[in-house]
């Protein structure tokens, strides 16, 4: 009896080997390379989608249209709506309400066409209290199934506009042997979907989950496949969520959609500034206003010091970037002569928003000097500005939109470097600040 063949492909990149590895040696992850038989992959063609060569004069070139989702913030992380004959994976943990949010979404979409949603975790009649709990139409198709031919059957038969998969981790495919969530059958099933939807033109969402890295669980090369890629973000146990695009042919990926999650599912926050403070101004607090995408949003940043017992003191960012954190402790020890050597440092960004934006820097540094001071800032009053190196605060992009934010949110005084465009502000004391100096001097 011949021995039967194997492979080991790699969950980060799909990468092929004959041996197993204990690091990828395509992309260098460690401990990704999963083994399976050879005959795990599929032996039919590649089905056609019709689209031969044509000459590049000859394309249509016109703007997709697109449809609205009914849900303002999801329409916005999608860059205006959907647009037909696309693929959207939306991945997140488990309970965070990806479920909740789409079948809103078909109650919506079905007033204009057919919606298909189609469940691999749940009964039908699991589906019917969570529509009822939500308020979906009735005349929403749902179907409980998890193989990929009985959906591609049932799609030619109903002809949806729209799609909606959940999970792909439950999904299988008949040519591949391997158990369902392997990489082998993601892999092969979202071929498959990306085919229905490119043929017939039927937007698919395909819900997926996230592995405790925060990654979308399967193959890396998934969210290569798909024209959009959504990570619903938030704490299980607090009721706001992020939609965040992180991949999207039709739009930007700079935008973030704000959600609650209440008794009757997910409700759109109007005004997510308020969300993101705690209206207190305490040592150690500063408020700044990033831009996340075209929105500019205020967000409160608290710093804690604490002494230590240790040789190497904590660095502890919640919500911002460890190295990012550690790099502006650098400046202030430097540039302003603040030592935090013998402290552990404690950052958070209020509400659980992720501040990327370097807009931020000076309010790190001003709550950090807050605390050891046990100084605060004075009373309504915002930071803006980026610090480098050499301690200069420095401006940053849409300042005029930041200013009128703050000012639309109630701030008589804002803290920035000097700049063209912050001198059109009205209504605000414009407090300009050149070095980390200046604006330390500022704490009373």
């Amino acid at each position: 009896m011949s021995k039967e063949k194997t492979k080991f492909v790699c969950g980060e990149c799909g990468h092929e080997t004959g041996k197993w590895f204990g690091r990828c040696p395509a992309c260098g992850s460690w401990n990704t390379l999963l083994e399976m038989s050879v005959e795990d992959a599929p032996k039919r063609a590649a089905i056609s989608t019709g689209s031969g060569a044509v000459r590049l004069k000859n394309v249509d070139c016109k703007e997709a249209s697109r449809v609205k989702t009914g849900i303002g913030e999801f329409d916005r992380v999608l860059g205006g709506g959907i647009v037909a004959g696309s693929v959207v994976l939306l991945g997140g943990d488990p309970g965070i309400g990806k479920s909740t949010l789409l079948m809103q979404a078909a109650s919506n979409l079905i007033k204009t066409a057919p919606v298909l949603y189609v469940s691999g975790e749940e009964s039908k009649a699991q589906l019917k209290l969570r529509a009822e709990r939500c308020g979906v139409s009735d005349e929403l198709l749902v179907m409980t199934e998890t193989g990929i031919t009985s959906i591609e059957n049932e799609v030619e038969r109903t002809k949806p506009a729209f799609l909606i998969i959940d999970s792909i981790q439950t999904m299988v495919s008949t040519d591949v042997a391997s158990a369902a969530g392997s990489v082998t059958q993601i892999r092969e099933v979202t071929a498959s979907l990306i085919r229905i939807a490119k043929v017939s033109g039927c937007a698919v969402f395909i819900v997926g989950h996230v592995t405790k890295e925060g990654a979308i669980a399967g193959p890396r090369m998934l969210e290569h496949m798909v024209d959009t890629v959504l990570y619903f973000e938030g704490d299980r146990h607090d009721s706001f969520r992020l939609l965040r695009a992180v991949k999207n042919r039709f739009g930007s990926t700079n935008e973030i959609g704000i959600f609650e999650m209440r008794g009757d599912g997910m409700t759109e926050v109007s005004d997510p500034s308020e969300m993101f403070l705690s209206g207190t101004n305490d040592s150690g607090c500063a408020v700044s206003c990033i831009m996340e995408g075209n929105r500019p949003i205020l967000v409160e940043v608290q710093s804690l010091l604490s002494s230590t017992v240790f040789a190497n003191p904590r660095r502890m960012a919640a919500g911002m970037d460890n190295n990012r954190l550690t790099l502006l402790l650098a400046v202030l020890e430097r540039r302003a002569g603040i030592k935090t050597g013998d402290k552990d440092v404690y950052t958070n960004a209020v509400g659980g928003i992720r501040v990327d934006d370097r807009a931020a820097d000076l309010a790190v540094l001003l709550a950090v000097a807050g605390s050891v001071f046990d100084k605060r800032l004075p009373e309504r009053t915002a930071v803006i500005g980026e610090v480098s190196l050499t301690g200069e605060i420095r401006s940053v992009d849409r300042m005029l939109n930041r200013i009128n934010e703050c000012v639309r949110r109630g701030y008589v005084k804002v803290i920035a470097p000097e700049s063209p465009s912050a001198k059109k502000a009205e209504g605000v004391d414009l407090i300009a600040v050149k070095n980390i100096r200046d604006a330390v001097k500022l704490l009373v």
